[in-house]
């Protein structure tokens, strides 16, 4: 990647470091991970990057075959076979990093980046039997789940016959499945919508670890 500097070292670590160690990059592939996206989404999705920066990150992950338009001449990007393999890399990262202390200050987390947390902090443990589809709806912006075979599927879209449709906001399903929040008291004040199987629902969102301190602050960690 032409202008760029490089660490000059063989070692694979530096090697990857010199596509992906720039700031912003692999939130860009966060943003990717469950489908495609258009760039004012992307922008979006990190409101804290600036169009500038956001521009040329892309470029340079274009350049380097992790992140490709999904038609020539479009503003839509999806991430490459060799990006996808990035995956795994961000979800142990993100796992490593859930015990660090928050930054003082706080914003929502994006709904991709929400989506990023179930997938982190998936437990099939909590509940092994279950199989089942959800669909995950903010807004315009929807989600399919499944569980399986002891794993979670995610990914962009509505998705085959699910069991049980959620209509909430991020906020509301962070504070159902991170914060503790009975999933009852956020459908009776109508902060979250359920359509069909209400009892396949509660299952999924019970599936995951709350114990990662998402969206407390550094002062609630323990020592």
């Amino acid at each position: 990647m032409s202008g760029k500097r490089s660490y000059d070292d063989p070692c694979g670590v530096a090697r990857a470091l010199d596509l992906i160690g720039e700031r912003w990059a692999l939130l860009v592939v966060r943003e990717l991970v469950f489908g495609p996206k258009r760039f004012t989404d992307l922008h979006h999705g990190l409101p804290t990057a600036s169009q500038n920066v956001l521009s040329h990150r892309l470029r340079e992950l274009l350049t380097a075959g992790i992140v490709r338009r999904t038609s020539p001449g479009s503003f839509e990007y999806e991430l490459t076979e060799r990006g996808r393999g990035l995956e795994p890399v961000l979800i142990h990262l993100a796992r490593w990093g859930s015990g660090l202390p928050m930054p003082a200050k706080l914003v929502e987390l994006s709904i991709d980046a929400l989506m990023f947390a179930l997938k982190t902090t998936f437990d099939p443990a909590a509940d092994p039997e279950l199989r089942v589809r959800v669909d995950l709806r903010f807004g315009s912006d929807r989600f399919h789940a499944e569980v399986a075979d002891g794993c979670l599927y995610l990914a962009r879209g509505d998705g085959l016959r699910p069991a049980a449709v959620i209509t909430t906001e991020p906020p509301t399903l962070r504070s159902v499945i991170f914060g503790s929040r009975d999933p009852a008291d956020a459908r009776a004040s109508g902060e979250l919508v359920v359509e069909g199987d209400v009892v396949a629902a509660d299952r999924f969102v019970g599936v995951f670890r709350p114990g990662h301190w998402i969206g407390k602050p550094a002062a609630a960690m323990p020592k």
